[in-house]
């Protein structure tokens, strides 16, 4: 009879959203497994069987980041125009990071001066965003899109949505809404519309 799974993963999106909530407010100093496993409701060894050690555990804060950005973006509608598209998940990444602004600082920021993704981890953050690259590469092969290499349209698209919701999410401009959003993302993809 196999054992019963005592640290589940509705525990471990626990762990990571706390995690990454501590991180974001206070910096990592104020990571400390056991106070994570305190503010969770579970022990330190939980933490250790789930991620091995503080490391392990910084490292999938940045993989959990992606992932859940991925589903985001997997998950945005398509209409076969590739600006409305590019729009659509340029909104499906603001909306995951203003859901998500604890994992967003892991993901883009240095919340833990001393990671660097391995580069496993690496290449599963570049996997998630394979959703813009579709678009972009549909919109060129259907010749909406200027013939122009694929990651140069996508590491446009992705600065300007990054920038636009980094300035957001810092504090830095004032909070946006949907509508003045979708106006800077159309009027700076224009440029790419054949």
């Amino acid at each position: 009879m196999a054992r019963p799974r005592v640290h589940d993963e509705a525990l471990r999106v626990r762990l990571l959203d706390r995690a990454g909530e501590l991180l974001s407010a206070d910096g990592p100093e104020a990571l400390s497994l056991r106070r994570l496993a305190t503010d969770v409701g579970t022990s330190t060894t939980a933490v250790y069987s789930l991620f091995g050690g503080k490391p392990g555990l910084v490292r999938e804060l940045y993989v959990e980041g992606f992932t859940r950005l991925g589903r985001r973006l997997d998950g945005a509608a398509r209409t076969g125009d590739p600006i409305a598209d590019l729009v659509a998940l340029g909104h499906a990444y603001r909306h995951g990071a203003l859901a998500n602004p604890h994992l967003y600082a892991i993901m883009f920021g240095r919340a833990v001066p001393d990671f660097t993704p391995d580069e496993q981890a690496l290449e599963q953050s570049v996997r998630h965003m394979r959703a813009l690259r579709a678009v972009i590469d549909r919109g060129i092969a259907d010749g909406a899109l200027i013939e122009a290499p694929t990651a140069e349209i996508a590491y446009a698209a992705w600065g300007l949505v990054h920038g636009l919701v980094s300035l957001e999410l810092s504090g830095s401009a004032p909070r946006t809404d949907d509508a003045r959003y979708e106006r800077a993302l159309r009027n700076g993809l224009a440029g790419w519309r054949r």
